[in-house]
Order: C-alpha cells, then sequence, then structure tokens
C-alpha cells in the first residue's frame, strides 16, 4: 500500500484536489528530459486546472500556459495563484488561435460531449473542426490530444477489450464526432511530420462526479442499479493525467492512440456490494449483464508508465467516505450506463 493509499479520507476540496495535481515519480523524472513549454488548450474545465497545476508542479521552471474562454473569472484566478499563464481565446476563431505563442508542447483537452443531442453541428465543430484548426497551428510541436473509450466498438466482457488496433465502430452522433477528432490530428500529423498522441480516456475518477460516485450514489439512495453494462474501466484522476502527461515524451509519427484506464476492469456489481457493505445497504440491482462492454485493454499505458497509484478500493472508500460526510458535488452524472450513444 501506497503512502497515498493509506489515507482513510480526504479532508476537503482543496485536499483533494491538492492530491489529484501532485505528479509522481514518474512524471517528475519525464519532464526532467521534456524539452520546451508546455500549452494546455480547452483547460477550464472539470480537469484540465488541475493537470495544468500538475505539470507546473512537476516542472516549475518551465512555462505552463493555459488556453480558455475563462467564462469563469474564479477558475483562472485560481489558476494564476498557482503560477499557471492564462491565455483568453475562442479556439473557433483562427486568428486568435494563430495568435496564440509557438510552444514545443501541445496538451489538447478542447471538446463536447453533453448537450450533442439537439445541438450535433457545435459537438461537430468542436470536436473535429478544432482539432483541425489547432493541428495546422502547430505544425512543428508535439500534440497530445484528448480522446474517449467511446470511439471503440462494444468488447465481450470475457476479454480485456479493445486494443489500440481495433477500428472504431461508433455508436451515436457524440462518438462520431470524437474518431473526426482523431482523424485532423492524424491528418495534421502526417501533412506536417510532427508527432502525437491520442489518449483513449476510460472513466477518471474525482469524489464530486465519476462512475464510482453515480453507482455510490445509487446504492445510497437505494435507486435500481442497471447491471446490463456490467463492467467499466475507472482510474484515480491524478493517475490518469500523469500519464496523459508523460504521453509528452512517448509520441508518434502520425499520431497513434493509447487507451488510458486501469489495468483491470471493474465489476458493476461488486463494487456496488462493496459501497452496500460501507454503507449498510443492500444494493438493488436490474437487468441482466449483456455480453458486451466498453472495454479497452490499457496495457500499452501499463508497460510504459507502471500500474496506477491509487487502486479500486481506496477509490471506492474514499468515495464513501466523500458522500457520507455530504461534502460537495457536481450533481454530473457520466451516464456510463448509456448503451445507445446518446449523450
Amino acid at each position: 500500500m501506497s503512502e497515498i493509499t493509506e489515507r482513510e479520507s480526504i479532508r476537503d476540496v482543496a485536499d483533494l484536489e491538492d492530491l489529484m495535481a501532485t505528479p509522481d515519480a514518474g512524471l517528475i523524472e519525464d519532464f526532467d528530459r521534456l524539452e520546451g513549454d508546455i500549452l494546455v488548450l480547452g483547460c477550464s474545465g472539470k480537469v484540465g486546472p488541475t493537470l495544468c497545476r500538475m505539470a507546473k508542479r512537476a516542472v516549475p521552471g518551465k512555462r505552463v500556459m493555459g488556453v480558455a474562454r475563462f467564462s469563469d473569472p474564479d477558475v483562472r484566478a485560481r489558476m494564476e495563484s498557482w503560477g499557471i499563464e492564462c491565455l483568453p481565446c475562442d479556439l473557433l476563431d483562427r486568428k486568435a488561435v494563430a495568435s496564440l505563442p509557438d510552444v514545443p508542447n501541445i496538451v489538447y483537452m478542447a471538446g463536447r460531449k453533453f448537450g450533442t443531442i439537439g445541438d450535433e453541428p457545435h459537438t461537430w465543430a468542436m470536436n473535429a473542426l478544432v482539432p483541425a484548426i489547432v493541428g495546422d497551428r502547430f505544425r512543428q510541436s508535439r500534440i497530445v490530444g484528448f480522446s474517449t473509450l467511446c470511439v471503440y466498438p462494444y468488447a465481450d466482457v470475457t476479454t480485456a477489450g479493445c486494443t489500440e488496433d481495433t477500428p472504431p465502430v461508433t455508436i451515436g452522433e457524440y462518438a462520431n464526432s470524437c474518431v473526426g477528432r482523431e482523424r485532423m490530428f492524424q491528418y495534421m500529423s502526417l501533412t506536417h511530420g510532427n508527432s502525437g498522441r491520442i489518449t483513449r480516456l476510460n472513466y477518471a475518477i474525482d469524489l464530486r462526479y465519476g462512475v464510482l460516485h453515480d453507482i455510490a450514489r445509487w446504492v445510497l439512495t437505494k435507486q435500481p442499479i442497471d447491471l446490463r453494462t456490467s463492467q467499466v474501466n475507472v482510474i484515480w484522476q491524478g493517475d490518469a493525467i500523469s500519464q496523459i502527461l508523460r504521453c509528452l515524451l512517448h509520441c508518434e509519427t502520425p499520431s497513434a492512440p493509447i487507451n488510458i484506464g486501469a489495468p483491470e476492469h471493474a465489476d458493476v456489481r461488486q463494487v456496488a456490494i462493496r459501497f452496500g457493505q460501507i454503507f449498510h445497504i443492500e444494493p438493488v440491482f436490474v437487468n441482466e449483464p449483456a455480453p458486451t462492454c466498453w472495454i479497452n485493454d490499457t496495457s500499452l499505458a501499463t508497460r510504459l508508465f507502471g500500474r496506477p497509484q491509487v487502486d479500486l478500493d481506496t477509490m471506492i472508500r474514499w468515495n464513501a467516505d466523500w458522500l457520507n460526510r455530504r461534502m460537495p458535488v457536481y450533481q454530473k452524472p457520466t451516464h456510463y450506463e448509456e448503451r445507445e450513444g446518446a449523450f
């Protein structure tokens, strides 16, 4: 058990954000070899400030710049207090993107998922047009771009899941637009000869939202838990961010995908039972497990970066404690159980 997982509780939001933004030894060692400063595009969402803060902590002597519209001034103020240089920019504005500084290391986080239904054109613009603009502008940079497990077809639950070589077979408008994002980065990488990585992220776990938060809340409120999606891959958000940043040292030409997640999948029934034991509540289940789920094989990331610091049971304990103490939550369900690709 690591020093982190020995913790029984996360004190408050400040403690949580500090923990998630603490770089591990592998990231610090890698960033000692990273040449140049870092520019993070689309940095003002739930994960972006934490990623920027971790990057700055890992290399205090480098410039870490965050780009977003910064419609929430509090987010900008917090990031600037951590030493992040905040550059306001609408990434759909080609002239504004052209005015951004030349930086050798780009982390691309911009994108749109929830709200896709009824506003599909905007989703495609954010998920496919913006990557084309960015890929053309930063044609001499390494670009690590966020993507999603949703680009994969469902995989047999008796297997490790889809590998990076599995061709995309998408379900729904959102997933299709994400394939568009990946193809734009690959096209620009092929066209300009720069390198990149496409990080197909599984479910990152914060205590204020996430798959484990959803399951725990359903157990607490005695809501039925749909077992059709019987397996999920969950990874502590700090571990996911560390691996994604370390991808800057593992870029390829053309830009190549990598699955980011835990080495093993989590069984939804067993996770709910474990929460039930902590809460002293019997979980309620509905439906039978489907033979397939959105799961993928993360063995490449495990070989490159090692196992995550935070294991599944620690994440369960921390989520249960957070909810028991009625700590702040986002009220933003993941919809991991959604099997039609509608978001």
